[in-house]
């Protein structure tokens, strides 16, 4: 399902970012978390942000987007997506997120 204007509309959470790496504070662009995203999970987070602003929701349509797309899985190098592994994939990048926050504290 797609919804139209989503690619007018500004994004109000990178622009805020933004003006915080502009004003020489780059940490608080990625506070939450305690290391960088590796290249897969970067590629990962910002396919899910075009799923989703194309209006696609739940895990097993968004699966099914990701393998359109040929997202590949972090831990794997696939680019097979089902539910299940979308689900372990983003439960496992959030475990490791947060023990890096847990290490090495926020504004990797």
């Amino acid at each position: 399902m797609s919804t139209q204007g989503n690619a007018e509309r500004p994004d109000a959470f990178k622009a805020m970012m933004a003006a915080a790496r502009a004003a020489g504070r780059p940490e608080l662009a990625n506070q939450g978390r305690g290391r960088p995203l590796s290249q897969a999970e970067d590629d990962l987070a910002e396919a899910l942000m075009a799923i989703y602003g194309e209006g696609i929701t739940g895990q097993a349509a968004l699966a099914e987007a990701l393998s359109a797309r040929a997202v590949i899985r972090p831990s794997s190098g696939k680019s097979d997506w089902t539910a299940d592994t979308l689900a372990a994939e983003l439960q496992a990048i959030n475990a490791d997120l947060d023990a890096a926050y847990l290490e090495n504290g926020f504004g990797a």
